[in-house]
């Protein structure tokens, strides 16, 4: 072999290995899919527990309306012989107070839920629930809110 061939070929072997130089490029790609996976996976699982939350609200709401509106006037309930019952709606924003505190919510939950509207014949609740998400917590670090809005009417039969 001439010399110039072995140089032509030792050239077209640095031009093959210039242009295939990748060191390193699969880690990047590793990084990235990781990334990406986490991001999806933060999405998911703070996606279902903000579902969680609101329905847990919701849940609490209703039962906390029902609770209220349970405490009726007995005196008006008998002079009515069954047919009417009113509710003691005066009380409705300490006992959706009292159930929420039952309930577990934190000391400023109970103070932002309460009655929405109030009557004899129908109460209205709200309940505030505060939570952090999990893996989105990482980058945000404030906690976020829900609310559970729900209404009981006072029934006989």
């Amino acid at each position: 072999m001439s010399r110039a061939r072995v140089r032509g070929a030792r050239a077209l072997v640095r031009r093959v290995r210039a242009a295939c130089d990748d060191q390193g490029s699969g880690a990047a790609a590793v990084i990235m899919f990781a990334l990406l996976f986490m991001v999806l996976a933060a999405f998911v699982v703070d996606g279902g527990l903000s579902i969680s939350q609101r329905e847990r609200a919701a849940d609490i709401a209703e039962q906390a309306a029902r609770y209220a509106a349970q405490d009726i006037d007995e005196e008006a309930l008998r002079a009515s012989e069954g047919r009417n019952a009113p509710i003691n709606y005066e009380n409705c924003a300490a006992r959706v107070a009292e159930f929420a505190g039952r309930s577990g919510l934190s000391s400023a939950d109970v103070a932002a839920s309460g009655c929405v509207s109030a009557g004899a014949q129908q109460v209205e609740v709200r309940i505030r629930l505060t939570y952090r998400p999990v893996l989105t917590g990482l980058f945000y670090s404030a906690p976020l809110t829900v609310h559970g809005t729900a209404t009981a009417e006072s029934v006989t039969g």
